[in-house]
């Protein structure tokens, strides 16, 4: 037997053993403190060792328990970011796609993983009301992004021969995602090319600051490439005005582009707040976020069946289809910028026929409830600050007291409150600056979320305030 084989019956027990480490860590998760007791000496030491010359065969699977340890507890407390939170039944799908190592590039490449993506696809794309668009699973929302504005540039400007030659200027609000500007640097238009548009006092983009500054660019000489609308800002989780924005973009001969990775799949269920989503050109969402899947797990959605395809394929004869068939001759790597794609669509596929669409909307729509919950409970404590509560499940907050202090010094209080409540771990928040603001930031994206634990940041986050006062941190 080759050295790097082992039999079916110690896979077995490895996996057995691993299972149960994963079942015992979910029996316990409820009661775990999400921030672990590790310092980043303490994780050089026990898992940055020198590479081992000699297997340790089983033994390799000892440290897993120091693993868990030293991982954030993803329970029902979690609030950070916008980070969905793993539902296991996706995570058992995700060990049988790691073993069939399927590559899922072309139909004749991974047959029954090509079609099973095409379907989760067109799943997701009805399910949001956008029946009709085509696309593929990525790594996340960065990435989708990052390939839509390719698809935008190939429409309006192209460069894929020639490189960049047009003038071409991109649209999108101040509170836009930080991958946006990324992509637009990687893709050559050049950041002094992103136009960042104010917003309004709900945090969605100002349409009319957004054609004044288009009139002004095509002025100049500019051609207007794309605009990127936001359908859940990370901050805030505001929505921008889609119909209204696309209407703008579709008089200007722009690609409209959404970058829905926080918040699209909220239209499974709460669809009136999407109204215009099915206009886009292109649409980025996460299922790792908003439908709690194991990471990675990201899509891309776009409405011309041809605009991955004028973007992105460049076949060498290797990989030439064979078959004229359009099942059989059909390949991910025309339409996409990923050669090697893993089986992301195993997880989701089978999450989707254990729980069916419903149990998603209910979650999402408990999300949702909980949100307001949240922000009620603080707009009744005259401690705290309500800074912004948004379309979605993102609250932004913070302690004010009774005191009067300078805006500088209640960013510095909050800040050093911030790092008090991770210690204490028993809730976990992080941060966001709105207005200037050094803000606490909730977001609920997180299936196993009670009512209760809900209920207990506010007092968390007294608990903490008031063991600042006494010095006990």
């Amino acid at each position: 037997m080759n050295s790097l084989e082992i039999s079916t019956d110690e896979f077995m027990r490895l996996a057995q053993r691993t299972a149960k480490l994963a079942a015992d860590y979910l029996s316990r998760l409820d009661s775990m403190p999400i921030a672990p007791g590790i310092t980043g000496e303490d994780s050089a030491r026990m898992f940055g060792g020198p590479l081992p010359e000699q297997g340790l065969g089983e033994g390799a699977l000892n440290d897993l328990t120091e693993i868990i340890k030293s991982a954030r507890a993803q329970n029902g407390r979690f609030f950070g970011y916008v980070l969905g939170s793993g539902e296991p039944v996706g995570a058992t799908a995700d060990l049988l796609a790691s073993v069939l190592n399927q590559n899922v590039t072309a139909w004749r490449s991974g047959p029954a993983a090509v079609m099973i993506e095409l379907t989760v696809v067109r799943w997701l794309a009805e399910a949001i009301g956008c029946a009709g668009f085509r696309g593929y699973l990525t790594g996340g929302g960065s990435s989708a992004n990052l390939m839509g504005l390719a698809m935008a540039r190939e429409a309006i400007a192209p460069a894929n021969e020639s490189g960049i030659t047009a003038n071409s200027v991109v649209y999108a609000s101040e509170e836009i995602h930080m991958s946006i500007p990324k992509a637009v640097a990687l893709l050559g238009i050049g950041r002094q090319n992103l136009r960042l548009i104010p917003t309004d006092r709900f945090f969605r983009i100002d349409l009319a600051a957004l054609e004044q500054q288009i009139a002004f660019d095509q002025k100049a000489g500019k051609t207007p490439l794309a605009i990127v609308a936001s359908a859940g800002t990370v901050k805030t989780g505001a929505i921008d005005p889609l119909k209204n924005i696309a209407e703008i973009a579709r008089r200007n001969k722009a690609w409209f582009h959404i970058d829905g990775a926080y918040g699209a799949l909220a239209a499974i269920a709460e669809p009136d707040w999407f109204n215009g989503l099915n206009l886009a050109d292109s649409i980025s969402l996460d299922p790792h976020k908003w439908l709690y899947q194991p990471l990675d797990c990201g899509c891309l959605l776009y409405r011309d069946a041809h605009a991955g395809e004028t973007a992105f394929s460049h076949s060498g004869d290797y990989a030439r289809a064979l078959s004229a068939d359009p099942i059989e001759g059909f390949a991910f790597f025309e339409e996409s910028l990923e050669l090697s794609r893993r089986f992301r669509a195993l997880e989701l596929w089978v999450s989707f026929r254990y729980h069916g669409l419903t149990a998603f909307r209910e979650s999402i729509k408990k999300d949702l409830r909980q949100s307001r919950r949240l922000a009620d409970a603080i707009q009744r404590e005259p401690r705290l600050e309500l800074v912004a509560a948004g379309d979605l499940s993102a609250v932004c907050f913070r302690y004010r007291g009774s005191e009067m202090r300078s805006e500088e010094e209640l960013n510095r209080h909050n800040a050093e409150l911030l790092q008090a409540i991770t210690k204490r771990g028993r809730v976990y928040l992080s941060n966001a600056s709105v207005g200037g603001k050094f803000c606490l930031r909730a977001c609920i994206v997180n299936h196993r979320t009670k009512d209760s634990d809900v209920d207990g940041i506010v007092s968390e986050v007294l608990a903490c305030e008031g063991k600042m006062g006494r010095r006990e941190f």
